[in-house]
């Protein structure tokens, strides 16, 4: 009989205080998937964290991410990683100071799942570091929302089959990471322009034909959830799935974002729809 694995109360905590969308969709899965995508959330949030930081440099960052790339293929050390991490240790947060307790949180079945997507999800990001974040072209977002969202939708692709076997598409995996994605950089557009002096808008495109982009992927998405058949995983991807839509639409309308009232008349929404089917 296998041992009964108990997650920290604590991760539970800081997936709360680090991101309140996430948290609400991660509740509602079974146990071994909620572990499993809880404590992958908290590693891949602490990897953003450093290529998100305003104050370190982009040769920094770049150096950072690599040696977490190479060190997540080999069996993690706390005290590497908090050699690799101390040059810019005193300006991260929480998240990503205790890196090695949420490895640690992960069930052991599928934590190699989420120690090959951590690892190419750093090398990605050391990548587009170096690059400052120049996107050019369709191809040059298709790349970047790979390596920071794409791939996350393949991890819970894995996830779902490691835990009921089911088998999903990559190509409408891949959409449902890059819709979300695409949303969060229509969200944020100009707060990356002035606070960080990038964008991640391709030369020549306009916000419409950004906003095409994220019809793409999300209908890509809405294919995807409907593959699902564990009620707990469909529900999982329904909420920000549903957040991203609505998102999408104000600020279609020209309003910045969701409300409060919003998201919890989603989450009744969304609770109805399943119940119904």
């Amino acid at each position: 009989m296998r041992k009964k694995e108990v997650f920290p109360k604590e991760a539970m905590r800081v997936l709360k205080d680090t991101s309140r969308t996430f948290y609400i969709p991660i509740t509602f899965l079974k146990t071994d998937m909620k572990h499993s995508v809880a404590a992958a959330y908290l590693v891949f949030r602490a990897i953003d964290e450093i290529e998100d930081h305003e104050d370190i440099s982009n040769e920094t960052k770049h150096s950072i991410l690599m040696q977490l790339s190479e060190l997540f293929k080999q069996p993690f050390s706390e005290e590497e990683y908090l050699s690799i991490i101390e040059p810019v240790k005193e300006q991260l947060p929480e998240v990503s100071l205790r890196l090695i307790e949420w490895i640690d949180a992960c069930p052991t079945g599928s934590r190699q799942l989420m120690m090959d997507t951590g690892s190419e999800m750093a090398y990605g990001m050391a990548k587009w570091a170096q690059k400052n974040w120049n996107v050019e072209t369709r191809e040059d977002l298709d790349e970047y929302t790979y390596y920071v969202a794409g791939i996350v939708g393949l991890y819970l692709s894995k996830i779902w089959n490691w835990s009921y076997g089911q088998e999903t598409n990559d190509e409408l995996a891949l959409g449902f990471g890059r819709g979300l994605q695409a949303v969060n950089i229509l969200r944020n557009q100009d707060e990356d322009l002035a606070e960080r002096g990038v964008s991640f808008v391709p030369d020549g495109w306009n916000r419409d034909q950004l906003f095409a982009y994220a019809d793409e992927n999300l209908a890509k998405a809405d294919e995807y959830i409907e593959m699902l058949t564990d009620r707990s995983a469909t529900m999982f991807c329904r909420l920000p799935l549903a957040f991203a839509h609505k998102s999408l639409d104000a600020m279609k309308k020209g309003r910045e974002k969701m409300t409060r009232q919003e998201v919890e008349q989603t989450v009744e929404e969304e609770k109805a729809k399943l119940n119904k089917k």
